[in-house]
């Protein structure tokens, strides 16, 4: 193991700038081991770029503090609803500059959100965007109603406002426009370095054209606190923009290197060579960083992932065994019988998952939503390690054959994730225990070859989880609940009234409507069990103590403008 070089002579090697050092009260250094795949924010889909797009750009709204409800002017001022949620009109910041130099006007706000709809693909986060504003998630070549007529009508500038115009009214909207992918760029400047010119003349060349090494990724140019200096394959620069329209920052440099060793990383951040790095998960750090001299360490953060055991309901040929039920496999339509399904889920020890992998710093949710998302319902039931409920329910399904003639399965785990093979061995050891004739193989499996066989429906038992696009509820309830939705079609879950609840909240702009609505989802959930919630995590954080400010919003990038050097 060699001694990592320090953040200040590593500064001046590969940037040719003075000399950097993290015990500076001016200069924030931050190690961590990903690349960083682009700084265009309409293509970046990642929390790396995002988290260093949030710092030189700026959205038209944000969250108040560590709200997910409360919203507060970014580069509009005001903003208003009109024609039943289908029209939003944006009232926009005056003296406001790009780091360019460039004044920030409404065609700036118009050119951004037309190029997201014009670039939107399968690598970007704009279909979700495209789903509100054009009523679907396609781009122009997958979507041939999409046309520059109802891209324009979608978001035009009138009388000096921003104005969006939807198909159908998304009580989501607004969540989405505050995600960082949606931050705003400069029309003219981003034409001057070879990006789509904004015109209709062009706009069809640029259709899902974008690739994370554009123009604009390799020279930004916002309006946020901090601006891009120098960049390299490991290494970026970052100084506090002079112009920037709110308060200054107290730090005026910042430093981001690529360190992929852990162990290079704890040693220069126990040295102060570091202010924040990437951690190397809950056991570890707490072992070598908690309680340590300048460590300030933060626990009990809420987690914005859901985690679950999905019991597919429609098993295809590949993991059956006899494809009978008979002990030596398991029929296709297996899970279909709702009291099995409930069998699992109270076999399953809670407990004992919180205690063996989230080292006790870990609860239950009633239903597959962050807790602090609004719609989240605490008082709805929610699954207990019940052996005695699970082996009468076991005895129950499938007019008591499963009792008698038993069943295997194989459960597969993503190779290398300990949570999942965790998780997998519980739900074996609880449900094993009860009936000899249970037997449930839990392998391993490349991620890529266990995310093919799931897409196809092959895997009769498999771990997944969910980390929000955007915070709403709807990008939670949709995915995993709705027959439609990206986990519910994988499962071939299929219930009527799940369907209905979630897409009459989908359509309902009244707050406590939507969450009267997710109330009878969570119960219906409940009865139903086409899941076994998995107990979320308690997450926590690491930083040098002499750096404070730190704001913890659940769903957002922390703001670097917001920390101070002690």
């Amino acid at each position: 193991m060699h001694r990592a070089l320090s953040p200040a002579l590593l500064a001046g090697l590969l940037l040719g700038s003075p000399a950097l050092a993290a015990s500076s009260k001016d200069t924030l250094v931050i190690q961590a081991s990903a690349d960083v795949p682009t700084l265009d924010p309409a293509i970046a889909y990642d929390t790396t770029s995002l988290g260093l797009i949030a710092q030189m750009y700026d959205t038209l709204l944000t969250y108040e503090g560590t709200s997910l409800s409360r919203l507060k002017p970014m580069l509009a001022t005001r903003w208003a609803a009109t024609d039943g949620g289908r029209r939003f009109t944006f009232t926009l910041r005056p003296n406001v500059k790009f780091h360019s130099g460039a004044p920030f006007t409404c065609a700036d706000a118009e050119y951004t959100f037309r190029r997201n709809l014009v670039t939107n693909s399968s690598e970007s986060s704009n279909w979700f965007l495209a789903e509100s504003l054009l009523g679907t998630s396609r781009n122009a070549n997958d979507d041939k109603t999409i046309t520059w007529a109802r891209i324009q009508k979608a978001v035009q500038c009138t009388n000096g406002q921003l104005v969006f115009t939807l198909p159908k009214a998304d009580p989501a909207f607004l969540s989405k426009l505050v995600y960082t992918g949606q931050v705003i760029v400069n029309r003219a400047y981003s034409a001057s370095i070879g990006e789509w010119d904004g015109t209709e003349k062009t706009w069809k060349a640029w259709v899902g054209k974008l690739t994370p090494g554009s123009a604009l990724s390799r020279k930004p140019n916002g309006t946020g606190p901090y601006q891009l200096v120098r960049a390299d394959a490991t290494t970026h620069l970052f100084t506090a923009f002079s112009g920037y329209w709110g308060n200054p920052p107290a730090i005026k440099q910042v430093l981001r290197q690529r360190v992929a060793e852990p162990a290079t990383r704890q040693q220069a951040f126990l040295r102060g060579d570091a202010d924040l790095i990437e951690g190397s998960g809950r056991a570890a750090d707490e072992a070598q960083m908690r309680g340590r001299p300048g460590v300030s360490w933060t626990d009990g953060l809420p987690s914005t992932q859901a985690w679950a055991i999905l019991m597919n309901q429609q098993i295809k040929p590949g993991a059956l065994g006899s494809g009978k039920l008979d002990g030596k496999g398991v029929p296709p339509d297996f899970f279909k019988d709702a009291s099995l399904r409930q069998a699992f889920t109270a076999a399953f020890n809670y407990g004992q998952y919180i205690r063996d992998q989230l080292k006790g710093q870990g609860f239950q949710r009633t239903m597959l939503l962050p807790e602090t998302f609004p719609g989240y319902d605490p008082s709805a039931p929610k699954a207990t390690y019940d052996p005695k409920r699970a082996t009468e329910l076991f005895r129950k399904a499938w007019g008591g054959k499963v009792w008698t003639s038993g069943f295997t399965l194989t459960a597969h785990y993503r190779a290398g994730s300990a949570a999942q093979q965790t998780a997998l061995e519980v739900l074996k050891s609880s449900i094993e225990s009860i009936n000899p004739k249970f037997r449930i193989n839990v392998q391993p499996k490349p991620w890529s070859d266990l995310l093919s066989s799931d897409n196809r429906g092959r895997e009769p038992l498999v771990m997944m989880g969910w980390s929000p696009d955007y915070a709403d509820a709807d990008n939670f309830v949709y995915t995993f609940y709705h027959s439609k939705g990206y986990y519910g079609d994988w499962l071939n879950w299929n219930d009527a009234t799940a369907d209905r609840l979630i897409d009459q909240a989908r359509s309902t702009v009244t707050p406590a409507q939507r969450n009267g609505l997710y109330r009878q989802l969570a119960r219906r959930a409940y009865t139903q069990a086409p899941f076994i919630l998995i107990p979320a995590e308690r997450e926590y954080r690491f930083y040098r103590s002499e750096v404070t400010g730190w704001v913890f919003n659940p769903v957002l990038p922390v703001a670097w403008k917001d920390l101070v050097k002690r």
